[in-house]
């Protein structure tokens, strides 16, 4: 089993990363405030005004360690990977089942099956941990509607028609996801998604945590050799990873909403660790920032069982296993790509 290495978030704003020896060294005013042996890393993500020394960078593109470049506040800009990795065969066979509608509507079908059964364990969860803090019958009734949903997706095979399954189930998971605010709820009040930018306090926290996992997905796709841009449920359009976007949907209740929903619920995060930019974006400070992404991180630490492998891992490792089964079944190896269902 592939080891879980860790990711060096570097967000103190003109901080110097350079390679000494087998560590990396962060510096900031020309003092050092960081140094790791290169061989626990798996990737680093600078956020704003972070630099990196060219033989750093040409270090990790060398040896397979990612590393992302995002703005202070989060939003994706550049990474930087090494030579493509993999059998040019496996990717030959991805874009020739991207192109073929009917096969790609059936992985994505699975893919929405796996984030909207994950999504009602979200609810669920909720109803079994707060019931006396929350409305239970409007969560069970959209809970029941995601199920419905559930059993139409199995019979869909047009992609539009699975998109649109998936837009009417994101639809009644967002309409209660404020009821699973059980805490600070005058503070942290969710309404809608929003995004590009985000225009409230949750809506932020949701939107950061999902560009971490794109980083995470991202890379986890690449070291098994598949292209991240090309998508099956997320078709192509330039700049866009569009399989490590259907890889992620799994994700996303279960790994970015539960912690959104932990942090707020815990007051690991408070109303004062958030401010609006003159864009009218809700942007978090410094120190909220770095709470989450030593959250994020914890929770990476954490283990699971995974139901198709039958084996406990740590929830790092879940982005993967889950690539690599998207990689068996594009070479064959599988009947079907299996999504990966939290229990």
């Amino acid at each position: 089993m592939r080891k879980l290495l860790n990711t060096l978030y570097v967000t103190s704003q003109g901080s110097y990363i350079h390679k000494e020896g087998e560590t990396i060294i962060v510096e900031r005013e020309q003092q050092k405030v960081l140094q790791l042996p290169v061989h626990t890393l798996g990737g680093i993500v600078c956020f704003g005004n972070v630099l990196c020394s060219p033989f750093l960078l040409g270090f990790c593109a060398e040896h397979d360690i990612s590393i992302s470049f995002l703005t202070e506040y989060g939003s994706f800009l550049a990474s930087v990977r090494g030579p493509v990795s993999g059998n040019v065969l496996l990717r030959r066979e991805q874009y020739r089942i991207a192109d073929n509608s009917e096969k790609s509507a059936k992985i994505a079908a699975n893919i929405v099956t796996g984030k909207l059964m994950n999504s009602r364990l979200v609810m669920n969860r909720a109803i079994r941990d707060h019931g006396d803090k929350i409305d239970i019958a409007t969560i069970r009734r959209a809970s029941s509607s995601i199920y419905r949903l559930i059993e139409e997706l199995a019979l869909a095979v047009d992609l539009d028609e699975i998109r649109g399954i998936e837009g009417m189930a994101a639809s009644e998971y967002f309409a209660v996801f404020n009821q699973l605010i059980v805490d600070q709820k005058e503070d942290f009040v969710f309404n809608e998604r929003n995004r590009r930018p985000p225009l409230d306090p949750v809506n932020a926290l949701l939107s950061f945590i999902y560009t971490l996992l794109v980083h995470d997905v991202r890379s986890a796709l690449e070291t098994v050799g598949l292209d991240p841009t090309v998508g099956f449920l997320h078709r192509d359009r330039p700049g866009r990873p569009g399989l490590a976007l259907d890889l992620m949907e799994e994700f996303r209740p279960v790994i970015a909403d539960r912690l959104v929903l932990s942090l707020i619920n815990r007051r690991q995060v408070a109303p004062n660790g958030f401010k609006k930019a003159e864009s009218g974006a809700v942007v978090m400070d410094d120190s909220t920032r770095k709470t989450v992404l030593v959250e994020y991180q914890n929770r990476k630490q954490d283990e699971i069982f995974h139901p198709y492998i039958e084996e406990k891992i740590p929830l790092g490792l879940l982005f993967f296993v889950q690539a690599n089964l998207m990689a068996r079944f594009i070479r064959g190896d599988i009947d079907g790509y299996p999504p990966f269902f939290w229990r």
